[in-house]
């Protein structure tokens, strides 16, 4: 079986809140999807490029200059970003390189593991803080989201906040284990 490029249902998602350049999705990408996808430029215009042939998307509009083109969703787009809401998920092993390098860091100074997994923690407190922040504008009303996607915008946040707050909990156990 082929493997499907699911950067088009990421992409096609997004069209359908609004149209958008290719600019704007990596902007939306890297402020919204961060916390569980990653959408960069050498991929998103490829993408584009051929959803655009394939007659998913349209050009809604063009800046003289060419450089900047909207982009929003065809029918047959929104069709199937639908059907591929409806299949059934598959899931995706994890891929970690920092766990498989601490699996492997027995023969490592200790202290450069323990620096390591601080560096680990620090990077999900980040994440936190900015989960943390999305929700705080999202309780105070943002009016970038519609009132029917809040709940689902909220559930996929909640979830990036526990999860970041158990990496950090996890952080603290495994480096207290190896002072």
């Amino acid at each position: 079986m082929a493997l499907k490029n699911k950067s088009i249902y990421a992409i096609l998602g997004i069209l359908n809140l609004s149209p958008c350049s290719g600019y704007d999705i990596k902007k939306y990408s890297d402020k919204v999807l961060s916390g569980f996808w990653n959408e960069n430029f050498g991929h998103i215009y490829p993408t584009l490029k051929m959803m655009l042939r394939d007659g998913m998307i349209e050009i809604v509009s063009r800046e003289k200059n060419e450089r900047k083109i909207k982009y929003g969703i065809t029918e047959k787009g929104k069709k199937e970003l639908e059907a591929w809401l409806l299949e059934e998920t598959v899931q995706q092993p994890m891929r970690s390189e920092f766990l498989l390098k601490l699996l492997f860091s027995n023969s490592q100074p200790r202290e450069q593991v323990i620096h390591m997994l601080e560096n680990y923690k620090k990077l999900h407190e980040k994440n936190l803080e900015k989960y943390l922040e999305m929700q705080t504008n999202i309780e105070q009303g943002n009016q970038d989201i519609s009132k029917e996607r809040v709940s689902f915008v909220k559930a996929v946040l909640r979830r990036g906040i526990i999860s970041s707050e158990a990496v950090i909990r996890w952080c603290d156990e495994t480096i207290e284990e190896l002072s």
